[in-house]
């Protein structure tokens, strides 16, 4: 038998006269120049890439109405109760459970408010923790049929669903329980004005200053760490570069949301979702029972061996769940001024689409509280520039299905094992050659030529796909002119979205995102 050996500058090793080390390959480059520059966290950053190019998408498509200081404020404040839900499913997610009640807990925690404040005679205050605690019941009920019956999560929220939204009406009534001005605080206001003028709301511009400084100071601290441990921090260069590019794009945030028109400002709803997310963050990242979900999810029998209490991850999972569908729900309350009979509709299928096109594994075990965040404001930008556009409901949720679908569709076909990454198979003749010949002993993953580009195909579909509907549906250009830039930003959105497929495959190929 024959064994063809590599050349060893093109593995990465010495030159064949022993003394120097062979140049690194761009794609060895590039991969390190990524991770460096993201902090390891690639995913995560190109996430928050596709969410940019979304918005500036519909910016062009809507003819500048996106990316204004009050639709802005309008996306966050409408959406944040849905966001709220998304971080509770994550975790019940990532156990390899699923929560179908999350949208009649929180209208029942809702009326259950609103019932204790007009009737009761309850403060504001008291209310709120009425409610919440109401939240934590069911949560512990829905929580003790997963983890001590044995009855499965799918099972016991499909029947929580419904036992809860006719609870709603019993206790409703089909009437309608206005909010007080607190509450209607919580759900819809914003921050307030103070100080000196400056040209934006000083709360805003105070809290965008203070989230650069903290993040600058977690950096600065991971960097140090790094160095007493003897390890060699990234090149100083990347630092810099990743916080110059936050800070811009923290500094556009806060100008977006200050300088809307007078009385508004970054909502409050929206500084009720940060405080969560940087603690749930915390939670899934540096805590025992946040490592025990993850773990759980996983492998459940090989957690339960390393002590783990399966149970009791169920149990909290869903009890943290009903608590966050709680919060959702007295948001929506104040957001909304009063019940309704159609509060929380549709809110549990909103919450898990959010999770999986924030990147979490259907299988669970893998999941994000920042990805599962930024699915959710991907969710909520598409809704916005469709309904910008003058797209009915029917073809929203058309299109909102497509995106999840393909999302999971995606995120499947990346993690299975042996196939190839979308751009290996366009690569195979740019391989690594010695003498003329391809490497052999290479062991770049190399794949079908068809289904690559199939899947490239399918993500184009997307833009192309809303493009020619806003050119020839109901908003059918007026003129030449329109059509020729309706053309036109659909390409630029295709050149886009495939130039961020062929990052992501190539990640992939020189595994920078395993």
């Amino acid at each position: 038998m024959t064994t063809t050996k590599a050349n060893p500058t093109e593995l990465g090793g010495m030159e064949p006269g022993g003394s120097q080390p062979a140049t690194p390959s761009l794609a060895k480059r590039l991969t390190e120049g990524l991770k460096q520059f993201t902090g390891g966290n690639v995913r995560q950053y190109g996430m928050l890439g596709a969410l940019i190019l979304v918005a500036l998408l519909f910016q062009v498509l809507s003819r500048g109405k996106m990316l204004t200081p009050s639709n802005a404020q309008n996306i966050l404040n409408g959406n944040s109760y849905v966001l709220v839900l998304a971080i509770g499913m994550l975790f019940v997610i990532i156990t390899g459970q699923i929560d179908l009640s999350v949208g009649s807990v929180a209208a029942v925690v809702g009326i259950c408010t609103a019932l204790s404040i007009n009737f009761w005679a309850f403060p504001w205050w008291l209310g709120i923790l009425f409610g919440l605690f109401v939240g934590i019941l069911i949560g512990m009920w829905q929580g003790s049929w997963l983890a001590f019956v044995g009855v499965p999560g799918f099972i016991t929220t499909l029947a929580g669903y419904m036992l809860f939204r006719g609870l709603y009406q019993y206790v409703g009534k089909a009437s309608s329980q206005p909010a007080p001005p607190e509450i209607r605080f919580i759900g819809g206001g914003y921050l307030p004005e103070w100080g000196p003028s400056t040209g934006l709301n000083n709360s805003t511009l105070a809290l965008g200053i203070f989230a650069f400084a903290i993040i600058v100071f977690l950096d600065l601290r991971r960097r140090a760490r790094v160095v007493k441990a003897g390890g060699t921090p990234a090149p100083l260069w990347t630092t810099v570069l990743r916080l110059a590019v936050i800070g811009v794009a923290l500094g556009y945030l806060t100008w977006l949301f200050g300088s809307g028109r007078p009385g508004t400002s970054f909502p409050v709803t929206g500084l009720i979702l940060v405080v969560l997310g940087l603690i749930y963050n915390f939670i899934a990242t540096r805590t025992t029972i946040g490592r025990g979900v993850y773990a759980v999810g996983g492998n459940k029998a090989a957690a339960a061996l390393t002590g783990i209490s399966v149970k009791r991850v169920y149990f909290l999972a869903m009890t943290n769940m009903s608590f966050l569908a709680a919060v959702a729900g007295i948001m929506f309350f104040g957001r909304s001024t009063s019940t309704g009979p159609a509060d929380g509709v549709g809110w549990e299928l909103d919450a898990i689409a959010a999770v999986f096109i924030g990147g979490a594994a259907v299988s669970g075990g893998i999941g994000t509280v920042t990805g599962s965040l930024i699915g959710g404001l991907v969710m909520a930008v598409l809704n916005n520039g469709l309904y910008l556009m003058g797209v009915g409901s029917d073809m929203t949720q058309i299109i909102k299905g497509f995106v999840l679908l393909v999302a999971v569709a995606f995120d499947l076909y990346s993690k299975s094992q042996g196939k190839p990454s979308i751009i290996g198979a366009f690569t195979r003749g740019l391989k690594p050659k010695a003498g003329g010949r391809a490497v052999e002993g290479a062991s770049a993953p190399t794949g079908d030529a068809g289904n690559a580009l199939w899947a490239l195909l399918s993500f184009l579909v997307f833009p192309v796909g809303i493009a020619l509907w806003a050119m020839w549906s109901k908003t059918k250009p007026n003129n030449a002119k329109q059509a020729r830039n309706g053309v036109i930003a659909a390409l630029v959105a295709a050149v886009f979205l495939a130039v961020i497929l062929m990052f992501v495959a190539l990640a992939q190929t020189t595994g920078l995102l395993s």
